[in-house]
């Protein structure tokens, strides 16, 4: 990938980490653009979402902070992690579940 194509991008890759709502922008600012940087945070900022979602659902059932804390660092950690790659211009998928994302959402 090469460096303007990282540039153009790169807006649109740090928006869609930003809540569900970024995400939605993002997605809509590159739909006419199609930035090749910008599909791939956007992919991994949509998977974060929904494991965020999916998995919160089941920990509401626990009463135990020590669950709910772990997983929320859990996922402020993988967060953490594909915002710095976006605002670095890095092409580093997620730990762990990064590369599904890809494959799960490659329609995006």
């Amino acid at each position: 990938m090469n460096f303007k194509t990282i540039e153009e991008g790169k807006q649109m890759a740090i928006i869609s980490y930003i809540t569900l709502i970024g995400l939605v922008i993002a997605f809509s600012m590159n739909v006419d653009k199609k930035n090749e940087f910008a599909r791939f945070h956007i992919r991994q900022a949509l998977g974060l979402n929904i494991l965020f979602y999916m998995i919160s659902f089941f920990i509401g059932y626990f009463n135990s902070w020590m669950i709910s804390g772990s997983f929320y660092v859990f996922f402020i950690v993988l967060w953490v992690f594909g915002l710095t790659n976006a605002i670095q211009g890095e092409h580093k998928p997620i730990p762990l579940l990064g590369d599904y994302f890809q494959d799960w959402f490659k329609s995006v």
